[in-house]
């Protein structure tokens, strides 16, 4: 016997808000969340920007001692989960615990404390290293922490799928709810390196912009397009039993549909060629859904804006729908928000979702300049009000991971 799988709360920390009704009411604006780095002196770094949370005080979700037994990254995960749990209307000890798990990833985990404590060894010595130093670190900490906090305890468990990473967690409870195993799973990405040495790190790779223009900087299918811009922040999504969610008058904003996961097997981070790999995802995920293309209401793309990537998910999405690839709307999210690395398909997907609650399709805000290969219905600049019945997310990330999710309207 199989489950129905509904998501019954959200909550976001983004460069473009820090819940998830400022993050929309942004995307809905097409707001760019992109500016100058402040976070570390950028004297010498070829890239000088970045999409970074504003405003967050971690005092504002959890006491100080508590903040300063966390990274930053595992500090947006409990702040977006407290609003997912908040919207879920969800009391966690009215139900049985033992059912409710936790799935929460990150690409990197605490690169920041990595940097401060490699800092202290080499000028005070490893007696000075923090107590606290590996478990501030470890990318397994967003989802224990969670877990501790709000006595969760069932499974708890992280995906590290680099770039893919919010989108398999979201996937990974879909199934394990599907199948019987959990009531309730607590899901979703969390990311915070923009960091020196994440910063100069992804540089190195040669796959950011170098563009000093916000506005010109994170462009997906742009022909000038010459690379991401770093984001950070989390989405956490609460994911629900159908009827367990019925029974307790849960308000239910989208139903999970699909899942696909696959691997190119190809490079450690180019995309397969022929698009293999993700076309794959998205077929395997249509097929768990019960769809076909024909059915698909919206695609928000990975879109990363680096030039090989979005040409080949272009590639990917025409082998995965044929002909109906020219007809279905895509749009990507990091034009507004850059990309979050292990949180981008959690957010994301919380784009998804709201996209379906309100009836909006997203711009890609900075797409200016067309650019030949990659010739879909890309929603430049300006956003469209419509009526979704099944909207798909993708994320591609390092090593060929690829991971689709796809919601349902309930309504529709």
């Amino acid at each position: 016997m199989t489950h129905r799988v509904v998501i019954t709360g959200i909550g976001a920390i983004t460069p473009l808000g820090n819940n998830a009704e400022d993050f929309f009411k942004g995307v809905k604006e097409g707001r760019c969340g992109i500016g100058f780095i402040d976070a570390f002196d950028t004297e010498g770094y070829s890239v000088k920007l970045a999409a970074q949370v504003r405003g967050f005080d971690p005092k504002e979700y959890m006491d100080i001692k508590e903040a300063r037994r966390m990274d930053r990254f595992s500090q947006f995960a409990i702040a977006a989960t407290r609003e997912a749990l908040r919207c879920a209307g969800l009391d966690l000890e009215s139900v049985d615990r033992d059912r409710v798990g936790v799935i929460v990833g990150s690409g990197i985990g605490g690169i920041d404390n990595i940097e401060k404590e490699a800092k202290v060894l080499l000028e005070k010595g490893p007696k000075r290293i923090n107590p606290l130093f590996i478990p501030l670190i470890i990318t397994n900490m967003a989802a224990g922490n969670i877990a501790i906090k709000f006595g969760a305890r069932g499974i708890c468990t992280n995906v590290v799928t680099a770039c893919a990473t919010g989108t398999h967690s979201i996937g990974e409870a879909f199934r394990n709810i599907k199948h019987g195993y959990s009531d309730i799973i607590i899901s979703g990405g969390t990311e915070g390196s923009i960091t020196p040495l994440g910063v100069a790190g992804f540089s190195s790779l040669m796959t950011l912009s170098k563009s000093t223009d916000p506005l010109r900087a994170s462009i997906p299918f742009d022909k000038e397009r010459d690379g991401f811009v770093m984001g950070e922040g989390a989405g956490i999504l609460i994911l629900e039993e159908y009827e367990h969610a019925k029974r307790r008058g849960a308000r239910m904003y989208a139903e999970v549909v699909g899942y696909g996961a696959t691997c190119d097997a190809y490079h450690i981070t180019a995309p397969s060629p022929d698009g293999y790999g993700g076309a794959k995802a998205m077929t395997l995920a249509m097929e768990e859904a019960g769809i076909t293309a024909d059915d698909i209401s919206y695609v928000n793309a990975h879109g990363t804006s680096t030039p090989i990537n979005d040409r080949l998910e272009t590639i990917a999405m025409k082998a995965a729908f044929g002909d109906k690839a020219y007809d279905i709307p895509v749009s990507s999210t990091k034009s507004m928000i850059g990309h979050l690395l292990g949180a981008a398909g959690a957010v994301e997907a919380i784009t998804c979702i709201k996209a379906i609650e309100e009836g909006f399709i997203p711009a890609t805000i900075g797409l200016k300049v067309p650019d030949e290969e990659c010739d879909l219905d890309y929603v430049p600049q300006n956003g469209r009000n419509a009526r979704l019945k099944y909207v798909m997310s993708n994320s591609l990330g390092f090593g060929g991971h690829n991971a689709t999710v796809i919601f349902r309207n309930l309504e529709e």
